[in-house]
């Protein structure tokens, strides 16, 4: 058995009984959001809303995992386990689009960096990073073709003849954006902390089943994983990949306090 110096270096309680000396792990809590799909998904969380400004929405995402925090440490202290703390929240999301175009129904110049997408994702990005215990992992967009698209509700009708080019306004075409390298830095991030045993339990705030091998590596070493779709509906393939769904259905005030209800 290790000295118990280098025990209690690791977060381990020790706690003498009539049964003798029992050691307690001390656990740590990561949680791994994707940016675009919490930003999507926000307000269908009751007390969070479109309209919050950035820095509301910066500090409502802190709130948020931290009532994740106390749920869990609610539960472990009916069963008379150590409490979790907050290790870190990671937040992934793509810089905001700072190229220019030509609008094709227009004709005139777009500057993207002009778009209430761009003013809100660049003010939130810099909330975040006054928050404590947050780590942005930025990634990028990149339009491969830099062409528009019509966007495609007006397909069927344009097929179909029901309507003409001539018909669209500049709000019927779209410059498709991707992502890239985000989905990476989740899970280069899930594998290195599973890896180097920095936490316990992760937390992973998504939608999707792209990170089901970085989940998969993570519960072979022994790491706690809990999936949020925030109300989202998932495949239910997904179920034997992680240990645990729970999402906050409500951050809502009752006389000044808020109040919480979760799905577990």
């Amino acid at each position: 058995m290790p000295p118990l110096d280098n025990l209690f270096a690791k977060g381990v309680i020790a706690a003498n009984t009539d049964f003798g000396l029992f050691l307690f792990v001390d656990m740590k809590t990561a949680f791994l959001i994707d940016g675009g799909f919490f930003i999507k998904r926000y307000s269908y969380i009751k007390g969070f809303n479109k309209s919050d400004s950035p820095d509301l929405v910066a500090k409502n995402l802190v709130s948020y995992c931290f009532r994740h925090i106390q749920r869990i440490n609610d539960y472990r202290f009916r069963y008379g386990l150590p409490p979790t703390e907050l290790y870190r929240i990671f937040y992934y999301d793509a810089e905001p689009f700072q190229g220019d175009s030509h609008h094709p129904i227009t004709g005139k110049a777009f500057s993207f960096k002009r778009t209430d997408i761009f003013k809100f994702r660049s003010t939130l990005f810099t909330e975040l990073k006054k928050q404590r215990k947050i780590a942005l992992r930025l990634g990028f967009l990149k339009n491969s073709s830099r062409q528009w698209n019509i966007k495609s509700r007006h397909t069927k009708d344009l097929i179909s003849g029901k309507k003409q080019i001539q018909d669209l306004n500049e709000f019927d075409v779209e410059y498709p954006l991707s992502q890239k390298a985000v989905d990476m830095k989740i899970g280069l991030d899930i594998a290195t902390l599973a890896f180097k045993e920095r936490v316990d339990q992760m937390i992973l705030i998504a939608g999707d089943s792209d990170f089901v091998p970085a989940a998969k590596f993570a519960r072979k070493e022994g790491i706690d994983f809990i999936l949020d779709p925030m109300l989202n509906a998932i495949d239910p393939s997904l179920h034997e990949h992680i240990d645990g769904l729970m999402t906050i259905k409500s951050m809502q005030r009752n006389n000044g306090k808020k109040t919480d209800s979760s799905d577990n």
